[in-house]
């Protein structure tokens, strides 16, 4: 049928009839061009009032509610409702998108603007909090993003004359804004006395700070600052929608239906009434004006567009029209002129010319219109209406012939007959009523078969039969004019129907998908002659058919425009045009048909709507016609990268299951052993699920990758080093054109790509967070600085990448089916291609988005499955291999030719400087030409080409190619079955690694006295691995089934293999020829043993819960064990042969008696006793420790012990290798975890001299060595592995301090009310600073809640008693006494050499002149300030940043943010809004100044990296699960910084946006323990020093601890600073004074020796809180509230400032003659202090 491809003609869409006037306001503008571009339903329009021509702009997918224009006006920005709405920014003349952003706003978007230069575009979101989002819309980054009011936004304008100021204004508010950092904040306009709070509708700013706003009632507002000062009242008679500033002046438009001109300084011009002019009417209102030299705009609610010359304003000419507000149903066209007829809920009928593309007639009725059609002759029109009537109207002058009510509900449809004379009436009480039209439409029938409502009507050629469909889908047949129902098929079979718009019957089949019962298509029409049917829908496409179309889900071409319903329908009269209506975007559409012979000529004609616009889509599924998948694909296509549990869920699993660790964990656990692993060699590469994933370095070493391990393979001393920096398994590899860089993609719930150099095995950057489940495909851009990705999300999504900073630059649904490879264009970075399963894309960078657009076939071919794909010579040619094994030549979209290139599919092509190279199914590489006309020569893959350096077999002759690459004079060639070979251009072939094929691993087993080890796979295969250094595989043997397991003798000659039928075979160990088999079990044999010693007998166990024991030499089976209850999984046996212990699959330990196979009940205790020749068990007392805390989701599926009895190592479904000291008892052991399997691990197993471990990994087919390390060799060299699961529960010390330090909670100044409860006395309110000396945010025990004081007010107004007012004063703060000690530290700094010191108090930073005691204040904050910084880079002198306390993280004003100002003019350099909610605890500037480093006060002690001039953030990560109380960079760099908290030390490195961290490693130091961490120091060559809670200080190289200064302090070590210029380190603790001991001590630079200094303060304990060294002085911050200067010479102290200590103060009293004043404070003291001498 032909049905099975889509048709090959098309629509072009050529006129829209409308202009959304609705809810929608400044929507209306002129470009330079001097055209006019508006929008109407989900479309652009661009009209040119001169050429009478529209064009489009279709890259929305729903309403278009919101439209900015460009300063330059060429460029145009609109925004879209949706649940995922976007904004495009395009080009009005060409109609291109040229930015897309997304993925920020939900429900719509409601206001644009771009700002002065077009740089930055804002935009206001229709969610809850009406968020306001600033855009650097070129690069498709959001910058800043805020919750902009609780009720709706109207209109948002960037101040055009004060940078980074904005306005905004909406329900009963408006709001100023300012930009600073990434931080957008709001000052509410204050309405005051001068006009009435309400609601703003529109704004334009003006010079000095003016803001000029349009008030609901019709006034206009007149802002200064945020102050209202005056208003214009009466300006228009209602609500002000729309204000427009220009050159001359401002244009306002109202709902009165005036436009008013005013001049710059809003004195009125003129005023134009629209009511009063010819085309006016009552009630017409603007929603849009836009003035421009001598002509204005005019858009109006009633979907008009006028436009008046200023000269003759009474006559406005009527450029647009459109009907107004209410559904759209009513179609019908004309038989014989090119006329369209609609009507609408508006009550009116309008008729359209579709040559002219102008409203003609316009007649309004009484009644809804919900249907038309006009007669044969084109005389008659007939309308029905909403209230069951209808009405006739003669067509040429609209006059009414009859009004007949018959029914009572809406009449949906009716038609004329073709011979003129009846008209059918279908109502929506299910009936259809007969008129006759010459009898003046007397009722002459009706038909009553239908139960429910009408929905489509058609006539029979010979007006003798009508067939009904009605809201039940049932298809009905009445014979004319009576209204008897027909129901014998035979009747109706040869009836020619005139007309055919009905949804349901055999020729539509094909409108319905496959399996779906919904009536979601509205309406079609048939074009009998060209054969198509077009059918509109509810979601808003046009789709045009093949007409008949007999078989559901028929393939179609679907067009986007409208938003909502498409309604209606229609083929116009001689078939040239479709017209479509839709139902609430209420616009007329009309397209152009375009027939398959003329397609050719209009791809050429106008390249904006080519097929390839992406709004033209070929159905999903295009030709259903296409060969069956190759096998190998199909399977490749099923396999799921899916997981249960992901490694990600890990840290939440662990949480769920803390409670049951706690109970279990009061036992001390045993150490974790003192053994490591290092992972040596690697057998396997993944080729079965990946292509193209196989490179030559440029220093000739090979990379690839298999599992989750990167592997860099060197072929001359056959050696491999690896990447293990991912966690799960890597499906992707490309490597850097220019350096040795390579980027790897993972699974995972949120999967990462690494790049990491291949020298260092370093990450260079971590890319996550837009993708899904997996990354299927990567690549590099020709200058290595971009990246883009593909995920195997359901939408296959596609990423472009900044790899080094770390940023997405775009992103896009790539697909529903599978994308195999991505490409990017080497000669232009903004272009890439995507192949896959049905798919070739072209894509297009576009600011935030990517354009796609679909390869065009045309005649050549079919849309064919694409396997790989290369970019030419040229930036327009392309090439790509198919799953038939042609290569698709592409310049620019279109197809242009195939070359058949390989038998099956041509999985891998690689571009040379002079021709191609391909590789396929056939194993087959072919050489090629640079156009592939010629091939130039042909490698095939043959065991008898393999040289003799080879490190392994092939298994079969021309496996399937699924990488390829050149380089060092040879050809690389990765094959599926895991082999990766050598080609030399000569011709002869090395094997250099292989891996089992696809199929699990399970069997393992090594040689009792040799270094080599046996596998045996579900792929059919034994093979026999070497693993001394010449890893390579010795021997492979195919079987007849896979297997499960394999045991060599004790002797090594024989080696057994159980197999999945049931049976097992007995084999010569060298040889590998059959010595015996026996066939005794249905199910799987899982596990094999010979007896020990001599190897007597053989235990085979099998999945049918049974044991068999075989005598091996008579080759019998003497015994059975039975009574287990499920399946077995590991049998061992004792050192005497006499007995095994088995588990099974229901967790059983059981005992069986050899040879017999009685079963025995042993004691656990005894357990332990009995001698075991080999220990594989994972159940039983010891190894109970082995089972991890998230036992219910994880299985230990292996484990071995090595022959000392002490190292027990198990396998486990994450892909985990542990390593447990034997035996492990107690629940929950410690371990050593490695990471290299993906999957599950099957199997593990120690050689025979325990000097490695193998271990087998299930889907990922890889073997893998592993050296193991004994303690005493390990010294030298960090261990590789993680700690255990669960930190030392012993405690890591107590403080008081500390402890308060980490309880306290912040209250947030914002959220605290002034009403509280009182005790004693109340205190004055007071207004002012000067005497609160430390307000406390703290509530403990019964202590009332801390009183917080409003916000001061900006004005205190004073009465005097005298008849003058005095002139209002202002309060200055003029001095702070007090310091925060208590619960912040190191925020006390030295400033210009000495100078000055900078510190905070409450919420204002202070700079304090050491000199003269004179102070500066910074006072932006809003709430506590909790932390300071100074950047150190002399670049950035004397920039501070400090963190304060806020509410939850909402980007509001009240959130948490990050200032950072200059100290000196207290100038606001950037706000950082954060996430981190409740407060900031620590900033630290980087090396280079430019970062700047975060903690949050959050429950996860988020860590975060700003760029803090662009108040961007780079990376943010969860820091600890406990507090952290200080994190800092490393003075010598941008990379890398430590934080230190509770039990907790972390090293941290920035790798792009990915925070890594390690912990810090205690092992190699006796009996260290975890203790809490509170300060940080570095020195040279990777040193770091940390202060703990119990004095000592430890000295970390890297991030092992390598010794530790034991009591450095007697009390915890709250502070340490070090000295940029000498590397001196000073620490400040908590201390008793005593003659040699002191609070703060300066130290040399690897803390050897120390000077203490005493601070002479009085009090019995010292605790300093902070530290910071001068040119010869210390600056000391003490927890009493007191800065203290102490000399290094002299040691002498000067006490700078000091304050209250704790405890809220409520006492104050001022001297009645004198300038003291005392305060009492619940700290136990009263204060005298004396303002003039400031003390």
């Amino acid at each position: 049928m032909a049905a099975r491809s889509a048709p090959s003609c098309h629509l072009r869409l050529e006129w829209v009839y409308g202009y959304r006037g609705h809810q929608c306001r400044n929507n209306l503008y002129y470009t330079a061009a001097k055209e006019i571009v508006y929008f109407v339903a989900g479309v652009g329009v661009v009209y040119s009032p001169r050429e009478h021509r529209q064009k489009f702009y279709r890259g929305h997918s729903d309403d278009i509610i919101s439209l900015a224009l460009h300063p330059e006006r060429v460029l145009v920005a609109t925004g879209q409702v949706g649940k995922e709405p976007y904004i495009c920014i395009w080009d009005s003349y060409t109609v291109q998108t040229v930015s897309v952003l997304k993925d920020v706003h939900t429900h719509g978007i409601a206001c644009l603007a771009f700002d002065l230069d077009g740089q930055r575009l804002v935009s206001v979101g229709l969610d809850s909090k009406n968020a306001v989002c600033v855009w650097d819309w070129k690069r498709g980054k959001m910058l800043s993003m805020a919750p902009g009011h609780t009720d709706r936004i109207f209109d948002i304008s960037w101040d055009l004359y004060q940078p980074n100021k904005l306005v905004s204004c909406g329900v009963k508010h408006i709001k100023f804004w300012n930009l600073c950092g990434n931080a957008l904040t709001p000052k509410r306009g204050v309405f005051g006395k001068t006009g009435d709070l309400q609601t703003i509708l529109c704004l334009a700013c003006a010079r000095d700070e003016l803001t000029y706003s349009g008030a609901l009632n019709g006034d206009i507002y007149v802002w200064k600052g945020i102050n209202l000062t005056r208003t214009i009242q009466g300006a228009h008679a209602a609500g002000i929608f729309s204000m427009n500033a220009c050159e001359e002046g401002f244009a306002t438009g109202g709902r009165d239906g005036c436009i008013r001109l005013w001049d710059l300084t809003f004195k009125p011009i003129t005023v134009i009434d629209l009511r009063e002019t010819d085309q006016g009417y009552k009630g017409l209102s603007v929603r849009s004006v836009c003035w421009r030299g001598d002509h204005i705009l005019v858009g109006t609610q009633d979907s008009e567009i006028f436009e008046i010359v200023v000269q003759e304003r009474n006559k406005p000419f009527l450029i647009m029209q459109g009907h107004c507000e209410g559904e759209l149903w009513a179609l019908a066209v004309h038989p014989t002129k090119p006329l369209a007829v609609t009507g609408s809920d508006d009550r009116s009928v309008r008729i359209w010319s579709l040559v002219d593309h102008a409203l003609i007639a316009r007649c309004n009725m009484e009644e809804p219109i919900r249907c038309a059609a006009v007669n044969a002759d084109g005389i008659h029109l007939a309308l029905g209406m909403k209230d069951g009537s209808f009405t006739v109207l003669r067509v040429r002058d609209m006059t009414e012939v009859v009004h007949i009510k018959d029914r009572k509900e809406a009449i949906h449809e009716l038609k004329y007959s073709p011979d003129g004379t009846y008209l059918a009436v279908g109502c929506n009480d299910s009936s259809v009523d007969i008129y006759g039209v010459a009898q003046r439409y007397k009722k002459v029938g009706e038909c009553l078969g239908s139960l429910s409502f009408i929905t489509h009507l058609d006539w029979s050629s010979d007006s003798r039969y009508l067939q009904t469909n009605d809201g039940n889908g049932k298809r009905l047949f009445y014979r004319m004019p009576g209204g008897k129902e027909v129901t014998s098929t035979e009747e109706i079979k040869g009836v020619h129907w005139a007309s055919w718009t009905c949804v349901s019957g055999l020729e539509v089949n094909g409108i319905w998908p496959k399996y779906s019962d919904i009536n979601d298509v509205n309406s079609v029409d048939g074009n009998y002659i060209g054969q198509v049917l077009v059918t509109a829908d509810d979601y808003g496409i046009i789709k045009l058919f093949r007409y008949p179309c007999l078989r559901k889900g028929a393939k179609f071409r679907k067009y986007i425009g409208h938003s909502a319903h498409v309604t209606n329908v229609r083929w116009s009269h001689d078939y040239q045009w479709v017209i479509s209506i839709g139902g609430a975007d209420h616009s007329v559409f009309q397209w152009k048909f375009i027939p398959e012979r003329k397609l050719k000529d209009a791809l050429h004609i106008a390249p904006q709507e080519s097929l390839a616009d992406s709004n033209s889509d070929e159905s999903d599924s295009d030709l259903s016609d296409v060969p069956e998948l190759d096998s190998e694909i199909e399977q490749e296509t099923q396999l799921t990268y899916r997981r249960q549990v992901y490694k990600e869920d890990l840290p939440q699993l662990k949480e769920q299951c803390k409670e049951k660790q706690k109970s279990a964990t009061s036992k001390r656990r045993e150490r974790a052993p003192g053994n490591s692993i290092r992972l040596h060699f690697v057998h396997g590469y993944r080729g079965y699920d990946c292509r193209s994933n196989l490179f030559y370095t440029q220093i000739g070493e090979i990379v690839y990758h298999v599992a989750a391990v990167g592997v860099i393979y060197n072929r001359q001393q056959n050696t491999q080093r690896f990447y293990l920096g991912h966690d799960d398994d890597i499906l992707c590899l490309t490597i850097h054109p220019l350096k040795d860089y390579v980027a790897t993609g993972q699974v995972g719930r949120d999967p990462s790509i690494h790049i990491w150099d291949t020298e260092t095995i370093k990450p260079l950057s971590i890319l996550k967070g837009h993708h899904q489940f997996g990354v299927s495909a990567v690549d590099f851009s020709a200058d290595g600085k971009r990246l883009v990705s593909v995920g195997i999300d359901d939408s296959h999504t596609i990423v472009l990448w900044d790899w080094k900073k770390g940023e997405k630059l775009s992103i896009a649904r790539g697909s529903k089916d599978k994308i195999f490879v991505v490409k990017m264009n080497p000669y232009v970075p903004d272009k890439l291609i995507t192949a896959g399963i049905k798919h070739m894309k072209f894509w297009r960078k576009a600011g935030g988005g990517l354009i796609g657009r679909k390869g065009y076939v045309g005649t050549l071919g079919k849309n064919d499955t694409m396997m790989c794909a290369v970019y030419g010579w040229t930036e327009e040619m392309a090439f790509s291999g198919t799953s038939t094994g042609d290569v698709c030549i592409w310049r620019d979209i279109f197809l242009v030719k195939t070359v058949k290139a390989h038998d099956g599919p041509v999985f891998s092509m690689h571009a040379l400087e002079k021709g191609f190279v391909t590789g396929g199914k056939d194993g087959i590489v072919a050489l090629w030409d640079d156009s592939f006309e010629r091939c130039l020569k042909t490698y095939a893959i043959k065991r008898a080409a393999l040289a003799p350096g080879s490190k392994g077999l092939l298994l079969e002759d021309n496996p399937s190619i699924r990488a390829i690459s050149l380089g060092h004079g040879h050809i690389l060639v990765g094959t599926k079955n895991g082999e990766i070979l050598e080609v030399d251009k000569s011709g002869p072939i090395t094997l250099l690694v292989q891996g089992h094929m696809e199929g699990e691993v399970w069997g393992l087993a090594t040689h009792p006295y040799l270094p080599i080890c046996a596998t045996v796979s579900d792929d059919k295969t034994l093979r026999i691995w070497d693993l001394s250094p010449s890893h390579c595989m010795l021997a492979v043997r195919k079987l007849k089934k896979g297997g499960r397991c394999c045991c060599f003798s004790p002797d090594g000659k024989a080696l057994a293999v159980g197999l999945n039928d049931g049976s097992f075979l007995m084999a010569n160990a060298d040889t590998l020829e059959d010595l015996v088999s026996f066939h005794h079990r249905k199910d799987m044999i899982s596990d094999i043993r010979f007896s020990p010693g001599s190897g007597k007998y053989l235990a085979v166990a099998s999945h049918d819960s049974f044991i068999d024991i075989y005598n091996v030499m008579s080759s019998k089976r003497v015994g059975i064990c039975k009574g287990a209850t499920s399946y077995i999984t590991h049998i061992d046996w004792d050192i005497r042969g006499k007995l095994l212990q088995v588990n099974t699959g229901a967790k059983e330990q059981l005992f069986f008696e050899a040879p017999r196979g009685k079963k025995q009940t042993i004691p656990s205790m005894e357990v332990e006793k009995i001698a075991w020749a080999s220990w594989t068990s994972v159940l039983g007392l010891c190894c109970e420790g082995i089972w991890p805390v998230i036992g219910e989701v994880t299985d230990v599926t292996a484990s071995c012990l090595t022959s000392d009895k002490m190292v027990l190592a198990t396998g486990d479904d994450l892909g985990f290798v542990k390593l447990f000291r034997y035996p492990t008892k107690g629940k929950f052991g410690k371990f050593k975890r490695y990471v290299a399997h993906s999957a599950h691990v099957t199997n593990v197993r120690w050689t025979y001299d325990d000097s490695m471990l193998v271990t087998l990994g299930g889907t990922d087919m890889s073997l893998m060595v592993w050296t193991n390390e004994m303690e005493a060799y390990r010294e030298k060299r960090p261990c590789d592995s993680e700690e255990s699961d669960i930190d030392s529960e012993e405690d890591g010390g107590y403080d008081s301090d500390v402890t308060r330090e980490n309880d306290i909670s912040y209250t947030i100044r914002a959220l605290s009310t002034n009403i509280r409860p009182m005790f004693g006395i109340k205190p004055h309110l007071q207004q002012k600073e000067p005497s609160v000396d430390e307000r406390q945010g703290v509530v403990r025990g019964s202590r009332p809640p801390v009183s917080r004081a409003p916000p001061q007010p900006e004005k205190l107004q004073t009465n005097n008693v005298g008849k003058k007012k005095r002139p209002i004063e202002d309060l200055v703060l003029e001095l702070v006494f007090g310091y925060r000690g208590r619960d912040c530290r190191n925020n006390v700094h030295y400033l210009n050499d000495g100078d000055d010191i900078i510190y905070h108090t409450a919420s204002i930073g202070i700079l304090h002149n050491v000199a003269t005691g004179s102070q500066s204040f910074y006072q932006e904050h809003n709430d506590d300030i909790l932390c300071l910084t100074v950047n150190q880079h002399p670049k950035f002198i004397n920039i501070v940043a400090t963190g304060q306390v806020g509410d939850s993280a909402d980007m509001s004003a009240t959130a948490p943010s990050i200032h950072i100002w200059d100290a000196m003019n207290k100038q606001t350099l950037s706000i950082l809004r954060c996430y981190h909610s409740k407060g900031v605890c620590s900033v630290s500037f980087s090396a280079t100044g430019k970062l700047l480093l975060s903690v949050g006060l959050d429950p996860e002690h988020t860590i975060t990296i700003w760029r803090w001039q662009e108040g961007a953030k780079i990376a943010s990560r969860a820091g600890h699960n406990q507090r952290i109380f200080v994190a800092e960079f490393r003075p010598d760099s941008d990379t890398q910084f430590v934080s230190v908290g509770v039990k907790h030390v972390k090293f941290w490195t920035l790798a792009g946006r990915a925070l890594l961290s390690k912990k810090g490693l205690l092992s190699t130091l006796e009996d260290a323990r975890m203790q809490t961490m509170l300060a940080i120091a570095f020195g040279a060559n990777n040193l770091t020093f940390t202060g703990t809670i119990s004095g000592d200080v430890c000295v970390w190289k890297d991030h092992i601890l390598c010794r530790i200064v034991a009591r450095a302090h007697n009390g915890p070590v709250f502070a340490m600073y070090t000295t940029l210029r000498d590397g001196l380190i000073v620490t400040g603790g908590k201390e008793r004074p005593s003659k040699e001991g002191g609070a703060v001590k300066l130290w040399d630079q690897e803390l050897r020796r120390c000077r203490a200094f005493r601070l002479e303060t009085g009090q019995a304990t010292d605790c300093v809180r902070s530290v910071c060294r001068g040119k010869g002085k210390i600056l000391v911050g003490t927890r009493n509230a007191e800065i203290i200067e102490v000399g290094e010479k002299n040691a002498a102290c000067n006490i700078l400032v000091n304050g209250h200590v704790d405890g809220p103060i409520w006492g104050l009293a001022t001297h009645p003659s004198r300038d003291f004043f005392l305060s009492a404070a619940e700290d136990g003291t009263v204060r005298l202090w004396d303002i003039g001498d400031k003390i």
